[in-house]
């Protein structure tokens, strides 16, 4: 029951602060810090959800070994990045590298 009602509440507040933003529309000002720092929070949050699960693929310890394809892969994406500046040759490589790793007998 303290779940439910948990829950219930959550998904009220969450309603309640999107219908207001959208209902004001351009009305809603915010200050330009704020603006600044809500700029950060897709990167942020997508860090969060990413770096665990490359780190520690399996949910126990850190896996910092060249057994971990996810590791190995985000790492050929970082390099590809920053050399060739292009987001779907990234994506690309990085997962050619990842299930070559992963079922080419690399782990």
């Amino acid at each position: 029951m303290n779940y439910t009602v948990m829950i219930l509440g959550m998904a009220a507040v969450t309603v309640f602060i999107k219908a207001a933003i959208f209902v004001l529309g351009s009305r809603a000002v915010f200050p330009p810090l704020l603006q600044q720092a809500l700029g950060f929070v897709p990167v942020t949050v997508l860090t969060a959800i990413v770096v665990p699960m490359v780190l520690a693929p399996h949910g126990g310890g850190m896996e910092l070994s060249l057994h971990n394809p996810q590791l190995v892969a985000s790492i050929v994406a970082v390099l590809v990045c920053l050399a060739t500046r292009r987001q779907l040759v990234t994506i690309v490589a990085a997962l050619a590298i990842f299930f070559a790793w992963q079922f080419g007998g690399f782990t």
